[in-house]
């Protein structure tokens, strides 16, 4: 069984780990989540419930590639990254959730030291893409587009699957959408 997890949980990482208790199930599961902040905790309740996860510090790792994601940082350490879901639910889970909606004299303070604005595209649109491009110019900087697709992310769930495939006995894999 997949148990994703919710994707608003990455403002709230403490509470990733407490998600994920919630979601265990008594049938072989995989986590649908990389470690997005939990420093570590994520892995701890994965390796103590037999539950394996999406590898990865964080999404972008799936997205992209670990190697892509360390070679962008390490070329531009003041990078800002963007998934197809932060460019379409940005005001609410950035600017509103950091109090930048009522506040934007704060914008320097949380953004300020960002050089560079990187979308990973997994499915782009012309509309996501003109609302990526308005939030480069909330960052004034110019927005550069790596399109990753959903290969990544497919695939690192296919291994999971995989994974717990003999463990069910069974050819086929239930998923469940929370």
């Amino acid at each position: 069984m997949v148990r994703p997890l919710p994707a608003r949980l990455h403002n709230r990482p403490e509470k990733i780990t407490q998600y994920a208790e919630r979601a265990r199930s008594s049938a072989p599961t995989v986590l649908a989540y990389a470690d997005c902040g939990t420093y570590g905790k994520l892995d701890e309740f994965c390796t103590a419930n037999d539950i394996p996860r999406l590898p990865g510090l964080h999404c972008y790792d799936v997205f992209a590639g670990e190697k892509v994601i360390a070679k962008l940082f390490d070329e531009e350490p003041g990078t800002y990254l963007l998934t197809d879901y932060l460019v379409r639910t940005f005001d609410r889970t950035v600017l509103a959730s950091l109090g930048l909606d009522k506040h934007p004299d704060l914008w320097p303070d949380y953004f300020g030291n960002y050089t560079r604005l990187v979308w990973l595209a997994q499915q782009p649109t012309p509309a996501l893409e003109a609302e990526a491009q308005r939030i480069a110019s909330l960052f004034a900087l110019p927005l550069t587009t790596i399109p990753t697709g959903l290969t990544g992310l497919e695939s690192a769930l296919a291994t999971l699957l995989e994974g717990i495939g003999p463990r069910l006995g069974a050819t086929e894999v239930k998923t469940d959408q929370q």
